[in-house]
C-alpha cells in the first residue's frame, strides 16, 4: 500500500513530465522541423532519458535517499545532519542560507507546479473542445480549490484515492510508447548515450540551450527526497524503479519515434502516439494526473515547513499529523492556505501555463543544485570526521553537481521571460527565514542577558523571611532556558509575592532529529533538598514529534516521588511567559528587517495555542524586549 501511495503523492509531478518537457526540448533545441532529423532527435532523447537517469536515479534514489535524518528527508534535514557534523561556525551559517535558498525554492515550485500543472490540464481539455477555451481559467480555479480544501484528510488517504489513477497513467504511457515504438524501433538507439556526444559535438550551442528546458523531465525529483518521512525509501524506491521509470523512458522513446518519423509531430509528440479515438479519453485521464502532480509538492512542502519551523528557520506553526502509522504524514494548515491563496493568483494572474513555463525549470534547477551541494558538503565533512578518502558517493555526487551547474546555466537566459517569479518567491522566502532566525537569537540573548538566574530566585524561595505566599494547588511554568527564570515565575515571586504549592518548570527542547524515544524525552531536576515543591523538567522532541502536555504532566508526577503530588492536568494553573518585542532605532538589524520580524512575531502562534492550554487556567505574563 506504501508503494501504492507513493505513486499517487510523490510521482504525480515528475510523472506527467512527458505531457510537456519533450516538446520544449525540441522547440529549444532546434529552429523548426526541417532541422529534425532523426539523428537529432536520438540526441535530444538521449539527453533526456540519461539526465533524469543520472539525477533521479543516482543522486536522489541512491543517494538522497539514503542520508536520512532518522527517517525524514528533504533539504532541511541535510541541514540537521550537517549541524551535528559541523557545530558552530561560518561555515555552518553559510550552509545555513544555502539550505534555506533550497527551501525556499522548493517552496517556490510548490506554489508553480499546481498552478501550470492544471492550468496545462484544463488547456488540454481544448482538444476534445476549442469551445471550452473562456473556462479553462475558471476550472483551473475550481479544480485547486478542490485539492487544498482536500489536504486535510491526509496525504495516505489521498494517496490511496490517487494511486490507482497513476497506475493507469502509467500504463497508458508504457503501452502507448511501446506501440509507437513498434512502429520505428530505430529510435531504441536513442538509449546509447554514444548519441548524446554525437549531438554535442555538431551542435554545440543547440545541445546547451536544449538543457534548460531538458530539466523538465525531472521536475519533480526534490519530491522524492522531500516525501521521506511520509512513505520511506524502498517504497519510494521501489516505486521508482519498477514503474514510473520504464514508464517514463517507454514514453520519451515512443514520442522520439514519432518524431523522427514525422517531423510535424513535434507539435505535440505526447497526443502524436494517441489514437485519434483515444484523444477525449486521454485527455480526461492526463487532467486527473496532473492535478495529482501538484499533490506531491504540496505534501513536500508541508514536511518542509515543518522542518524550517523546528529548526529556528521559520516561526512556530500548527502541524495535524493525520497518520498513526507514520509520523512524517501531517497537514500544516496555515501553509495550506498561503499556497492555496499564491496559487489561485498565479491562475488568475498568468492565465496561461505558457506563461508559466519558463518559470518552471528554472526553480527544479535551484532546488536540485542546492541539494547536490548540501549533500557533498554532508559526505565530505563525514569523511573527514572519520579519515576516510573520496568515497564512491562523494565522486557520483561531484560528478551529478557538475551536470546540474550546467543544467543552471542553460536555465539563466530564461530568468528575463518568467524566471523571475521563483527567483522572487526564493528571495522573499529565504529574506524571511533569515530574518525569523537572526531575531529569535537576538531575542533569547536579551531575555537571557536580563533574566535572574534560576539558582538567584530558588536561594531566595528557601531563605528564612521569605515573603512568597504559597497557596494550594499546582502551576506549571514554561521556560526556553533551565538556567533562567522565566518572566511569569520572576513576576510571580517578586511582585505578586505568591506561588503555587507545587511547581513545575517546563522547558519544551527540539533536537535535529525526527524523533526521540519516549524513553529519553523527559529529564527531571529536584533542584536540591531546600526548594521543596519546586522541579524543573526538560522535555526533548524530534522536530516530527508530538508534544502531548499531559502525557508529559503524567510523566514528570511518577518521576517526581512524590514532589510533584497534586499536579494534575485537569486542575493545574499554566503561566506563559510571553515577550512583546518593540521596534529599537539603535539596533543593529536593519529597521525594515525589524518590521518584517514584528509582523510575523505578530502572527506567529504562542505556547498558549501550540499546546492547547485552557484559556481559563492560563495566565500570560509579558515584557517587552527590544530588537
Amino acid at each position: 500500500m506504501l508503494v501504492l501511495g507513493a505513486l499517487g503523492v510523490v510521482f504525480g509531478d515528475i510523472g506527467t513530465s512527458p505531457l510537456y518537457a519533450f516538446t520544449t526540448v525540441l522547440a529549444d533545441g532546434s529552429k523548426g522541423p526541417a532541422r529534425l532529423t532523426p539523428e537529432l532527435v536520438y540526441g535530444m532523447t538521449s539527453t533526456v532519458i540519461w539526465s533524469m537517469t543520472l539525477v533521479v536515479s543516482l543522486l536522489y534514489v541512491r543517494l538522497l535517499l539514503r542520508a536520512d535524518n532518522d527517517g525524514e528527508g528533504g533539504l532541511l534535514a541535510l541541514l540537521a545532519l550537517l549541524r551535528r557534523t559541523s557545530g558552530r561556525g561560518s561555515r555552518l551559517a553559510v550552509l545555513s542560507v544555502v539550505a534555506a535558498t533550497g527551501a525556499a525554492m522548493f517552496l517556490g515550485d510548490s506554489v508553480i507546479t499546481p498552478a501550470i500543472s492544471v492550468l496545462s490540464a484544463a488547456e488540454g481539455l481544448e482538444v476534445s473542445d476549442p469551445g471550452l477555451a473562456a473556462y479553462v481559467v475558471p476550472m483551473a480555479l475550481v479544480v485547486l480549490a478542490a485539492l487544498f480544501l482536500v489536504q486535510q484528510l491526509g496525504s495516505g488517504s489521498i494517496g490511496r484515492f490517487f494511486g490507482p489513477v497513476m497506475v493507469l497513467w502509467f500504463a497508458s504511457l508504457t503501452v502507448l510508447g511501446a506501440i509507437s515504438i513498434a512502429h520505428h524501433p530505430a529510435v531504441l538507439q536513442a538509449l546509447s548515450p554514444h548519441w548524446i556526444v554525437l549531438f554535442v559535438a555538431s551542435e554545440p550551442l543547440t545541445a546547451f540551450l536544449s538543457l534548460g528546458a531538458v530539466v523538465l523531465a525531472f521536475t519533480g525529483a526534490e519530491a522524492l527526497y522531500a516525501d521521506l518521512g511520509h512513505f520511506g525509501r524502498l517504497a519510494i524506491a521501489r516505486a521508482w524503479t519498477f514503474v514510473v521509470l520504464p514508464a517514463l523512458v517507454v514514453a520519451y522513446l515512443g514520442q522520439a519515434a514519432a518524431v523522427a518519423a514525422d517531423p510535424s509531430a513535434a507539435a505535440n509528440p505526447f497526443y502524436a502516439i494517441v489514437p485519434g479515438w483515444l484523444t477525449l479519453p486521454m485527455v480526461v485521464l492526463a487532467t486527473l494526473a496532473t492535478i495529482i502532480a501538484s499533490q506531491a509538492v504540496i505534501s513536500g512542502a508541508f514536511t518542509v515547513v515543518q522542518q524550517a519551523s523546528r529548526l529556528g528557520l521559520l516561526p512556530t506553526v500548527h502541524v495535524r499529523h493525520t497518520s498513526e502509522e507514520q509520523a512524517g504524514r501531517i497537514y500544516v494548515p496555515v501553509v495550506n492556505w498561503l499556497i492555496a491563496a499564491a496559487v489561485l493568483a498565479l491562475v488568475v494572474l498568468f492565465g496561461s501555463s505558457a506563461a508559466l513555463a519558463s518559470a518552471y525549470g528554472l526553480a527544479v534547477t535551484l532546488t536540485v543544485t542546492v541539494t547536490s551541494t548540501m549533500y557533498l558538503a554532508l559526505r565530505t565533512r563525514q569523511a573527514r570526521a572519520s579519515g576516510g578518502g573520496w568515497r564512491a558517493s562523494r565522486v557520483a555526487a561531484g560528478l551529478v553537481l557538475a551536470l546540474v551547474l550546467v543544467f543552471l546555466a542553460a536555465n539563466v537566459p530564461k530568468v528575463a521571460s518568467g524566471g523571475w517569479l521563483p527567483l522572487g518567491i526564493g528571495v522573499v522566502l529565504v529574506l524571511v527565514m533569515t530574518t525569523w532566525s537572526r531575531g529569535r537569537r537576538t531575542i533569547d540573548e536579551r531575555r537571557r542577558s536580563e533574566a535572574k538566574p534560576l539558582r538567584d530566585l530558588l536561594a531566595e524561595l528557601s531563605a528564612p523571611g521569605c515573603e512568597v505566599a504559597r497557596v494550594p494547588g499546582a502551576a506549571v511554568f514554561f521556560s526556553r532556558d533551565p538556567e533562567v527564570t522565566p518572566v511569569a515565575l520572576s513576576t510571580m515571586a517578586e511582585q505578586v509575592h505568591t506561588l503555587h504549592r507545587v511547581v513545575l518548570l517546563l522547558t519544551v527542547a527540539t533536537v535535529d532529529r525526527p524523533r526521540v524515544p519516549a524513553e529519553d524525552r523527559l529529564e527531571l531536576d529536584h533542584l536540591g533538598d531546600g526548594h521543596d515543591g519546586v522541579c524543573a523538567a526538560t522535555a526533548t522532541f524530534g522536530y516530527a514529534d508530538r508534544v502531548d502536555l499531559p502525557r508529559l504532566l503524567t510523566d514528570a508526577v511518577a518521576l517526581a516521588d512524590g514532589e510533584l503530588d497534586g499536579l494534575d492536568p485537569d486542575t493545574t494553573m499554566f503561566f506563559v511567559s510571553d515577550p512583546v518585542v518593540v521596534f529599537d532605532r539603535r539596533a543593529s538589524m536593519p529597521r525594515w528587517r525589524q518590521r518584517v520580524y514584528l509582523a510575523i512575531d505578530r502572527v506567529t502562534p504562542d505556547a498558549v495555542d501550540l499546546f492547547r492550554l485552557p484559556s481559563e487556567r492560563t495566565v500570560v505574563i509579558g515584557r517587552q524586549v527590544s530588537l
